[in-house]
């Protein structure tokens, strides 16, 4: 069922709106600034800052770069002055899944580019509904919105709605994930040379039973899958085998259902019973709860078992044994999808692109050689 409540950004705009048609504040008097207006209605300083876009796209103020925001005279409302309602100022929007320190570094990418090509970011939270993101990706371009930027839910998700953008040349970007089926453009993190590179440092410090796990299905996402196949190969490469075993995969809703945490004990014990030694996860938040589970059970990490993660998430640096992991760089993947989604408007470039972004090694504690007690103790 949907709220009925309206976002927040909305109830500032409308606030504003009342204060200037009334005369609470005159023409040409500065408004509250975008950090005085967050500040002072507890909210986000993007949320602040779409409600002054809101005023300016009715013609309501007007906005002078590195001054703020002024109430527009009278007689201006509405007419075609340079930044009024009519000129409809380009608009992008950019659908996430939820709202986190990556996806706020997303924004900045994508804000500090378009800000220097006269557009402004529309932010929308799916919060991890289809529902919702079906909802937004067929309204916003009935609204005016120029073109979207979606972060998606998975690469299987609303494949439908996409195709019909695409072929109506609706200007549209995908981040962190791309569909192989449809040619849309799209900027992810290099995740297939993440996973190797995680795998090929585990094969470094001798371990040979490496299991890959992740909470959802392999063909759920491909950023998931990518990351996958680059543990695969890193494996072949290094003349290990992909035992089946040793992939563990599509279990969220096993493990939500656990509130004592036994899933992921009872999945340790199990896979150790297999002779793993190390446990390449599908990102960090998985992997810190892996880890915990670990400890409590009196596994020592990584002298018996050595965990790593994937993302660089704030958790991978402040948990007890801080985690190997593979950085991604968020803010670049923002800025060069707002690159390209402002090609497509502009130049009507439609020639399909996936761009990757590097990424890095981040090594931790949470991941080493096995320790000599632990070795003697296995060959007995």
């Amino acid at each position: 069922m949907q709220s009925n409540q309206k976002p927040l950004y909305v109830v500032i705009m409308e606030d504003l709106k009342e204060k200037i048609l009334s005369g609470e504040y005159k023409e040409e008097q500065q408004l509250p600034t975008e950090v005085e207006l967050a500040e002072q209605s507890g909210v986000s300083r993007i949320t602040s800052k779409r409600a002054l876009i809101e005023l300016e796209r009715e013609g309501l103020i007007y906005r002078k770069r590195g001054s703020g925001s002024y109430v527009k005279k009278q007689e201006q409302r509405g007419s075609q002055g340079e930044m009024g309602a009519n000129t409809s100022t380009p608009i992008i929007s950019m659908i996430l899944p939820y709202m986190a320190t990556s996806e706020l570094d997303f924004i900045k990418g994508a804000t500090d580019y378009l800000d220097t090509k006269g557009y402004y970011l529309s932010i929308h939270n799916s919060n991890w509904s289809k529902e919702r993101e079906r909802e937004f990706l067929l309204r916003i371009p009935k609204n005016g919105s120029n073109g979207i930027i979606l972060y998606p839910i998975s690469t299987i998700s609303n494949i439908d709605v996409l195709n019909v953008l695409y072929w109506n040349d609706y200007p549209l970007v995908m981040i962190d994930q791309y569909v192989e089926s449809l040619p849309v453009t799209s900027v992810v993190s290099d995740n297939f040379n993440g996973g190797y590179m995680i795998a090929k440092q585990l094969i470094a410090l001798g371990h040979e039973r490496i299991a890959f796990i992740s909470s959802i299905a392999i063909e759920f996402r491909s950023s998931v899958r990518d990351r996958y196949q680059g543990y695969c190969k890193a494996l072949r490469d290094h003349g290990l085998p992909v035992d089946p075993e040793l992939t563990i995969v599509d279990f969220y809703r096993e493990a939500d259902m656990d509130t004592s945490n036994m899933f992921y004990k009872n999945m340790i014990s199990r896979i150790m019973e297999l002779g793993v030694t190390a446990i390449q996860a599908e990102h960090d938040h998985l992997a810190v709860d892996l880890l915990r589970s670990a400890l409590e059970m009196g596994i020592q990490v990584p002298g018996q078992l050595s965990i790593a993660g994937f993302d660089d998430h704030m958790i991978s640096s402040l948990v007890e044994v801080p985690l190997t992991t593979i950085a991604q760089d968020y803010s670049e993947i923002g800025r060069k999808a707002a690159e390209l989604i402002v090609s497509q408007i502009e130049e009507r470039d439609k020639s399909p692109e996936r761009a990757l972004v590097p990424v890095r090694l981040v090594e931790r504690a949470s991941t080493s050689a096995l320790s000599d007690e632990y070795t003697a103790q296995e060959q007995i």
